[in-house]
């Protein structure tokens, strides 16, 4: 029996020399409309999929693979009888090699096309066929990928595929198909919660491993390429681990809350120091003065063009990271002299799609923090000085990004002391001004991301010099916390917007 082999690509790359291959082997080569026009002009022998099942290609290419000639010749089991009677009566000969890639959707989807435009990319016999194929992976041989062509074509001279390797071919298409059409479901989708859950990523990296060396880890990028770390540039430097990436993340959104020029360390996913300046260089050199000791080792974030001034400046200790979206040459030629140091430039904006936590057999999926503007409530007999408010705005910008319970304390745009992920809102207090005072003697603002259960968070913050404080409220204890700043003479303002980051 003569074998045959159904080549249908939109991509392609290295499809000639693949079916050039095949009909060394003895493959009769059937395929459709574009790539049959594409292997004729090679001078592929190949036979047109309309001539096998005696229907043109209709409907703008719509319908041209979806035929009994075609999915019995894939589907059918080898071993059935039945099966084989079947084939003989309606005059079907078996397909043993399917080799299809999809219309471009996760492409055209970045593209903002018109709704009517975009479904023209939505593929239907392609994953048809390469489902087909992938069922009956025991008999036939299905290829999506470009990269395995070459693996293939050396299995088949050497006599066969292996079932296992046919089985994981197999897998690799379901695996595509799935992320496919939950890619077209985010697009079609009104909902913002729907019934099912579907996400659509690809692998963009193996990572050396995960937070710790004995774990396995590798990042994935959204398939529609939206997002700030989903196309960004490695312009130097080792390769990125696990927690390089998740500092990075919380170091952009940082800075991204801001329009002055900001500079945000991290370190071990908490903003270590954050601050704004007249140049890029101030605003790093303030944000390295916020915790000296902390930065070491940490990650940088810009939200301007870094220049050499300031390169040189970062590497006066070691970092971890600088991020930025462009990078002055003269920077660049800085940084080369610290081979290590990664460089990232990242040149897309935020995508700010839903926030997902996994937990043992089941997904957490919310909207993210946005809030940007928060309405301020003087709650107190002091209202907060022009500067006051100001330092108090900052330190809410930050907030958001520090796990709970959380205080900033800040002055003059710089984020002096930061408290994060205690137990006790007094614990947070004391670390974020415990910190500020190691460099900073004068008054201080706080920020909260969620109300004080007491009054002892006013308290202390009034034996340490800090005159203006926000808050969400909501407390049944605000009245104390209220009582208390005006014994102190504190200007206390609320939002009615908490900040948990858990």
């Amino acid at each position: 029996m003569i074998k045959t082999a159904l080549l249908s690509v939109f991509d392609k790359t290295g499809i000639v020399e693949l079916a050039s291959d095949l009909s060394d082997l003895g493959y009769r080569i059937l395929s459709t409309g574009g790539t049959y026009s594409h292997l004729k002009k090679a001078g592929i022998k190949v036979v047109e999929v309309s001539e096998l099942t005696g229907f043109p290609e209709m409907m703008d290419g719509r319908v041209k693979t979806l035929h009994p000639h075609i999915h019995g010749g894939i589907l059918h089991v080898r071993s059935n009888e039945q099966h084989l009677q079947d084939l003989q009566q309606h005059g079907i000969s078996s397909i043993d090699i399917v080799v299809v890639n999809l219309y471009p959707f996760f492409s055209e989807m970045q593209k903002n096309l018109a709704m009517d435009d975009l479904i023209e990319f939505i593929d239907i016999g392609g994953p048809t066929m390469l489902r087909a194929a992938a069922k009956s992976f025991r008999d036939v041989l299905v290829l999506t990928d470009v990269a395995d062509y070459d693996d293939a074509i050396k299995d088949l001279r050497n006599g066969e595929v292996s079932l296992n390797r046919r089985k994981e071919l197999a897998a690799k298409v379901f695996n595509l198909t799935s992320a496919y059409d939950a890619a077209v479901a985010a697009a079609l989708h009104a909902e913002t919660f729907p019934e099912f859950y579907t996400v659509s990523y690809r692998k963009s990296a193996e990572l050396r491993y995960g937070e710790n060396p004995h774990q396995r880890a590798a990042y994935y990028t959204q398939t529609t390429g939206l997002g700030a770390l989903a196309n960004f540039d490695q312009l130097q430097g080792k390769e990125l681990s696990f927690n390089n990436m998740r500092d990075m993340e919380v170091a952009w959104r940082v800075v991204q809350e801001f329009e002055d020029t900001a500079c945000c360390a991290v370190k071990h996913s908490t903003p270590c120091g954050v601050a704004l300046g007249n140049s890029v260089e101030e605003a790093y050199r303030k944000a390295h003065d916020c915790d000296p000791m902390s930065i070491f080792g940490g990650i940088v974030a810009f939200n301007r063009r870094v220049d050499a001034a300031t390169a040189q400046a970062c590497t006066e200790i070691f970092l971890e990271i600088v991020v930025a979206p462009d990078f002055d040459q003269e920077a660049l030629d800085v940084f080369a002299k610290k081979k290590n140091l990664r460089i990232i430039r990242i040149h897309q904006p935020l995508h700010e799609q839903m926030q997902m936590v996994q937990t043992d057999g089941g997904l957490l999926v919310q909207e993210r923090d946005l809030v940007q503007e928060h309405d301020y409530k003087v709650v107190t007999d002091t209202a907060p000085t022009a500067q006051q408010l100001s330092d108090l705005e900052f330190a809410m910008k930050i907030i958001k990004h520090v796990k709970s319970n959380a205080i900033v304390v800040a002055a003059n745009g710089m984020a002096l002391g930061v408290g994060t992920g205690e137990t006790n809102r007094i614990w947070a207090a004391q670390q974020a001004v415990e910190r500020a005072r190691e460099k900073y003697d004068g008054p201080l603002a706080m920020a909260s991301e969620a109300f004080f259960p007491f009054r002892d968070v006013v308290d202390f913050a009034a034996e340490n010099a800090v005159n203006a404080i926000v808050q969400p409220g909501g407390s049944i204890q605000d009245k104390e916390s209220i009582a208390a700043a005006n014994e102190h003479g504190i200007a206390m303002v609320f939002t009615g917007i908490r900040h948990f980051l858990h």
